[in-house]
């Protein structure tokens, strides 16, 4: 497996994640910014891991048996046919069983790639819900020459696309079914023909993205695409660049044929093609700089004179005159004047040296922007003989795609770890551009209970994303953090900078920065499937972990650095919610895929408090429910709440009896519930198909409060304990939503 396939996966979070009974238990909140700096391909690669899974089902009848995590090293990382990290984050689907009256939930996104930061300062509506990212990670774009306000964006998630310059996206994957698209092309004779690189070959859509078909790839190697393009003058000649070196069709894609002659690394990053001698390409490679292809591919040989062996992401070609051009390196921007057979760096005033994409301006060619890691955008107007950075509103530093409006080049796009950003004045001032591009699965949400504007969200696949500012912006917290599925979030409450994290499949991380650096606090944990975490409020030291694969509960007294299992009693070890008496810490619950069990002694010993906690339907449906989430009520803890599959629950007496309060619910499916601290009779509870309800009695009856919300497969709530009107929900494919 080659390194560059995981470099190119960086902060996407990929995969057909299907979904999860992944309640973290009693929410419990996190805070600070990771720090980003790369110097080269390799040290981005293992700064910005993100890794991906296929989701395994669970069922109140069955049990899910997660895949063993694939552990990436420096020199091997996924392919992109594979999951790029085997780490499976847990998909628990509850089953499709309603009350009534019948609601139909709203379909599954169609996957999940990679999350990451966004800008704009988006906040909570006010008796609406509000999409507040984060948003996708963008890895391409490009502009319909024909008519430029209709753009697309590639995502970890599949292509999305605009008809008005960004104003709103949508996704157009219908045929799509390898999601992880990683290039894009468009025939420029034929602006509604498309061309989709993806993990799983190449996709063609001859009606502007409506429909996608797999061409039939013959001769392709079953690898990643990354780059595409296009001959000129004879589109149905294509150029695809890949872990395995430069395959060419002459066919539409239909058959392809290895064109490597003289390639001797066939690790390609870049390919440019001369349009105005499309015969004329160049190719940049991981370690052996650019190589040239005077015969459409036939042979290649090396033009890297002044260059070395630097790793080449970018290339781009002056379009008036040909044999001028840039390279975007590990070591900065390199110019050539002679069609490659020379180059020289020109770095003046370009700080940000690591490179990821770069854009001539077709008006004025001397004027060029560079996209770099963690440094934002970059514009020269002399040929790359001076650089300045141009970031003003850019508030997520890593470039990885820029395009310029052909017909208004004081207009341009940067694509960036989050989303997609909008210049009209060549690049002084920057605004996102994100409406309806958004596929985040947020799995896990905390409030830091002292600073509850900073927020933080923890995602199937993209890691742990924090907000510190009440707004839109988000940064990825993930240095140290080797899986990034996070199912579940604690906040220690008296240092809010301490809190953890559950993983699925690596266990349980820890940091003391408030995020910005995590290390694995796993001796003695034997079950690395994490759904739940608590936090003893009086005593934040003793803290408990519960299991999904039938690792039960474990119990730290030293904030992680040991664990020791506390199962006593315990007859079902399927946990996937944790809850801790306020008032008692002694006294705590966890939710199995068997009901509920009660410990009056910090997890010493066990009892199950099921009686009344059943279907309300007979067989076939199992007689016990799927607990996926638990809510004490915080003023009268005796009285509590479980979220299962077959609605909502109540106890007034610590369990001992429960009985349903559902009225006005539905659908069954419950996962999250979030009760207000100031008044506990107010309550919510998030459904998996229809959204978000309230009650206002104590569960006796529920309405639905969807007004905005878009997306109704939820499966967090958070409510801010500072000002508790406002309310968080997680949800699948959409990231997080905020309502007042």
């Amino acid at each position: 497996m080659h390194r560059r396939m995981f470099w190119l996966l960086l902060l996407f979070v990929l995969g057909s994640v299907a979904c999860s009974v992944l309640s973290p238990g009693a929410i419990v909140p996190p805070t600070a910014t990771p720090d980003k700096i790369a110097t080269s391909f390799a040290e981005a690669k293992a700064i910005a891991s993100t890794l991906t899974a296929e989701i395994p089902k669970a069922t109140a009848t069955s049990k899910p048996s997660p895949t063993e995590p694939v552990k990436p090293t420096a020199t091997s990382t996924p392919s992109p046919t594979e999951s790029p990290t085997a780490e499976a984050t847990p998909t628990v689907a509850p089953t499709a069983t309603f009350l009534p009256p019948t609601v139909t939930p709203s379909p599954t996104s169609e996957s999940i790639p990679t999350l990451t930061p966004q800008a704009g300062s988006v906040s909570a509506g006010i008796n609406v819900w509000t999409s507040i990212g984060p948003w996708a990670s963008i890895r391409d774009l490009a502009i319909d020459p024909a008519t430029p306000t209709t753009l697309y964006a590639v995502t970890g998630g599949g292509v999305f696309k605009s008809t008005n310059g960004g104003g709103n996206w949508s996704a157009v994957n219908t045929g799509l079914t390898a999601t992880l698209v990683l290039a894009l092309a468009i025939d420029r004779a034929t602006p509604t023909t498309l061309y989709a690189g993806t993990n799983g070959g190449v996709f063609k859509s001859t009606n502007g993205g409506g429909n996608w078909n797999a061409v039939s790839n013959t001769g392709l190697p079953n690898i990643g695409v990354l780059r595409l393009a296009i001959d000129p003058a004879t589109p149905t000649i294509l150029y695809a660049a890949t872990d395995d070196g430069v395959f060419k069709s002459a066919n539409a894609g239909e058959s392809w044929v290895a064109a490597n002659t003289g390639l001797p690394n066939t690790q390609i990053y870049a390919l440019a093609i001369d349009q105005a001698t499309p015969t004329t390409l160049y190719a940049g490679t991981f370690s052996s700089a650019v190589f040239k292809s005077t015969n459409g591919g036939g042979n290649w040989s090396a033009a890297n004179t002044g260059m070395h062996s630097a790793e080449v992401s970018a290339l781009v070609i002056d379009r008036a005159t040909p044999t001028t051009l840039y390279a975007g390196t590990n070591g900065g921007v390199f110019k050539s004047t002679n069609g490659g057979g020379n180059w020289s760096a020109v770095n003046t005033g370009l700080t940000a040296t690591l490179v990821l994409a770069l854009a001539i301006d077709p008006a004025t060619p001397t004027t060029l922007y560079a996209g770099t890691w963690d440094g934002g955008v970059f514009k020269s107007t002399n040929g790359g003989g001076n650089w300045s950075a141009v970031d003003t509103g850019l508030t997520a530093p890593i470039v990885f795609a820029l395009a310029i409006d052909p017909t208004t080049p004081t207009t341009l796009y940067a694509g960036t770890d989050g989303g997609v950003f909008k210049s009209t004045n060549s690049g002084g001032n920057w605004n996102a551009v994100n409406a309806g591009l958004n596929n985040t699965v947020a799995t896990a949400l905390a409030i830091d209970p002292i600073t509850p504007t900073t927020l933080y969200a923890g995602t199937a696949g993209g890691g742990v994303f924090k907000r510190t500012n009440g707004g839109g912006n988000w940064n990825a917290v993930n240095s140290g953090l080797t899986n990034l599925s996070v199912l579940a979030l604690a906040i220690d409450p008296a240092t809010p900078t301490t809190l953890y994290a559950g993983t699925w499949g690596k266990g349980v991380f820890k940091s003391t920065n408030g995020g910005r650096n995590w290390s694995a606090i796993n001796t003695g944990l034997t079950g690395i499937y994490v759904r739940a975490l608590a936090i003893d409020p009086a005593t934040p030291t003793t803290l408990f972990v519960g299991i999904w694969n039938g690792g039960g509960v474990f119990k730290s007294t030293n904030g992680g650095g040991n664990w020791s299992a506390v199962n006593t009693g315990l007859t079902n070890t399927y946990v996937g919610a944790l809850a801790i008496d306020p008032a008692t810490p002694a006294t705590l619950y966890a939710g199995t895929n068997g009901g509920v069990f009660k410990s009056t002694n910090g997890g010493g010993n066990w009892i199950a408090v099921n009686t009344g906690l059943t279907y309300p339907i007979p067989p076939p449906i199992p007689a016990m429910v799927m607990v996926d989430t638990l809510a004490i009520d915080p003023a009268t803890p005796t009285t509590l709440y479980a979220g299962t599959n077959a609605g909502v629950f109540k106890s007034t007496n610590g369990g001992g009896n429960w009985s349903t309060v559902n009225t006005g619910l539905t659908i069954a499916g419950v996962h999250a519930l979030a009760i207000d601290p100031a008044t506990p009779a107010t309550l919510y509870a998030g459904t998996w198909g229809s959204g978000v309800f309230k009650s206002t009695d104590g569960g006796g009856n529920w309405i639905a409060v969807n007004t905005g919300l878009t997306n109704n497969l939820v499966y967090v709530l958070a409510i801010d304990p500072a000002t508790p009107t406002t309310l968080y929900a997680g949800t699948h494919g959409s990231g997080v939503y905020a309502i007042q």
